[in-house]
């Protein structure tokens, strides 16, 4: 993933349309979790439009700092009008693989669903653990397999359907680090030391419809549809129908937690 997958109305429509679906309850659960700790400095990387950096806010002490992060300058822009007068909050366009950050600069780093994008992930989590304090902590998400996670599936159905031939592939990688084993080693290797993973499932009240609407019209989606010559309302409506049917009114969603102590 690349700045250029989100541009122009993609984060707003990600935002709109997926925010208090998808990401909301991660984003409490990781902030409740990040504020124990009472941290002064805390890092958000892939921040995205704000939904973790609004959490965040709600939770840590008045004193905490907070930076807000991410490739994307219209992903911030969004996060930035969660906050529009918080002095605790700066943002800031960051490429987590290369953080600008000194050694140790944080008390804590949070990543709520950016690690399954980065193009390194082993260096983006041996930079986290740079900049991290000793007794610091790396609290981050990804999302589960896509048999537990049928936002995933039944978009793959549908994008078969509509291009047999050339189906778009994006929709697969946010499901694309279920498997513990490697995270788990990467955190190891880089230094990391009493990791825990958590397995965390909700079921959400949703539209499917404005739902579907948010995956096709606010990620990456779109401009693989738009470049088949495919019809994104179709798409869309088809893809809402199917969710319909699979879940109703009520959407299952299932990601893993990981927290990793710097020490």
């Amino acid at each position: 993933m690349s700045a250029k997958s989100y541009v122009g109305d993609i984060p707003i429509n990600y935002d709109r349309g997926l925010g208090a679906v998808l990401f909301l309850p991660y984003a409490e659960e990781a902030a409740q979790r990040v504020a124990t700790a009472n941290p002064r400095d805390v890092l958000e990387i892939a921040a995205g439009s704000g939904v973790a950096t609004r959490a965040l806010l709600d939770r840590l002490a008045s004193a905490a700092r907070l930076t807000a992060t991410d490739i994307s300058e219209d992903m911030l822009n969004v996060a930035r009008s969660k906050a529009p007068d918080d002095e605790r909050v700066s943002f800031k366009i960051v490429d987590a693989c290369a953080l600008p950050q000194g050694d140790g600069s944080f008390d804590a780093i949070v990543c709520m669903f950016g690690y399954m994008f980065f193009p390194d992930k082993p260096r983006a989590i041996r930079e986290a653990y740079r900049v991290l304090r000793n007794g610091g902590r790396y609290t981050f998400s990804v999302w589960d397999s896509e048999k537990n996670n049928p936002y995933v599936s039944e978009a793959l159905a549908v994008l078969q359907a509509f291009f047999p031939k050339e189906p778009p592939q994006w929709i697969r990688q946010p499901a694309s680090c279920a498997a513990t084993g490697p995270i788990k080693e990467s955190l190891v290797d880089a230094g990391f030391d009493d990791v825990r993973i958590s397995v965390l499932r909700y079921a959400r009240r949703f539209d499917a419809l404005a739902f579907a609407r948010g995956i096709v019209f606010g990620s990456p989606v779109l401009n693989e549809v738009t470049e088949r010559g495919g019809d994104l309302d179709e798409i869309a409506r088809a893809y809402g129908a199917a969710l319909t049917r699979a879940v109703g009114s009520t959407l299952p969603i299932q990601a893993i937690m990981f927290e990793a102590q710097k020490l």
